[in-house]
């Protein structure tokens, strides 16, 4: 029995010890995890994404022969361009290091509820079904990870809270701006009256008109979430990648809206993503020409 007990206090000692030892190193592990984590969900979904793992890939290979074969010369290279290349990733990524930032200073971003988006999901939803009935068509770019800045130049700066008094004024017929579409960026309407990109992809239904067709191009160029509203029928339509999941009900609306920006995780959003690709895959091809909305 006194063998034991001293094995077991033996033990302890010993997990206190390497505690007592290790711990900074933990502290370091957990630390640089948890800011390696935030980079990557700031940019998985940047257009700059794929360079980053580009360079990331061609870095660790050549690190790793110039280690293993005793490459003088490309390791020499390597740690001499290093400061190079740092300010390099600066300049390419400077929209989405922008952007984060200004996550970073919103209070929403340390908000552990989801109540702000929620009210601001259900205005936009309010204001897209008051334009719905009054036949009024409009076009809204909602920024998630990848700056629309550069649109937003193209357009009037608005910088107001979202309302339905706001948008429904803005996207009346007889308003200079309501050609135009609205970008949306931290619950805010930013600008209005903007240009976006048109899709030069084939469409199969020619009844999409320019307005579906600059939803397409922004949501393909970027990872922002497009909403148009038919001047002629009224229709409410997402898209989102270049997809598009068309002629939605309001309450369709709202859940689709909530699954894309309130989810947790990613099976709603992938969800949302598979009926996007049904949509896309299903529709018909029309013989009607190009209309304007």
């Amino acid at each position: 029995m006194f063998l034991l007990l001293t094995i077991h206090w033996r033990s302890q000692v010993s997990a206190i010890e390497l505690f007592q030892e290790h711990w900074r190193a933990a502290t370091e592990i957990g630390v640089l995890w948890l800011l390696i984590y935030q980079i990557f969900r700031v940019f998985r979904s940047t257009r700059g994404a794929r360079i980053l793992i580009g360079l990331a890939v061609v870095v660790i290979v050549l690190t790793l022969a110039s280690q293993l074969l005793e490459l003088k010369v490309i390791e020499w290279i390597i740690k001499s361009a290093a400061a190079i290349l740092a300010f390099g990733l600066l300049i390419i990524f400077q929209p989405e290091l922008r952007n984060a930032l200004a996550r970073l200073g919103s209070t929403n971003f340390f908000s552990f509820s989801t109540r702000h988006q929620q009210e601001f999901l259900d205005a936009l939803a309010d204001a897209v079904v008051e334009l719905s009935n009054k036949r009024f068509g409009a076009l809204f770019a909602i920024e998630r990870n990848i700056s629309l800045e550069n649109y937003e130049s193209t357009g009037v700066t608005i910088d107001a809270q979202l309302s339905v008094e706001l948008v429904t004024t803005i996207f009346h017929p007889k308003t200079s701006l309501h050609d135009g579409g609205m970008v949306l960026s931290q619950e805010r309407v930013e600008a209005a009256g903007c240009i976006f990109p048109v899709s030069q992809k084939e469409l199969s239904d020619r009844a999409l008109g320019l307005r579906h067709r600059a939803g397409f191009g922004v949501s393909e160029d970027t990872d922002a979430v497009a909403i148009v509203v038919s001047e002629e029928t009224g229709a409410i339509s997402i898209l989102v990648d270049g997809k598009m999941l068309r002629d939605l009900s309001e309450a369709d609306f709202r859940k689709k809206l909530e699954d894309i920006f309130l989810s947790h995780g990613q099976s709603s959003e992938e969800m949302v993503r598979e009926e996007l690709d049904v949509e896309n895959g299903s529709s018909g091809s029309g013989d009607r020409d190009l209309v304007s909305d």
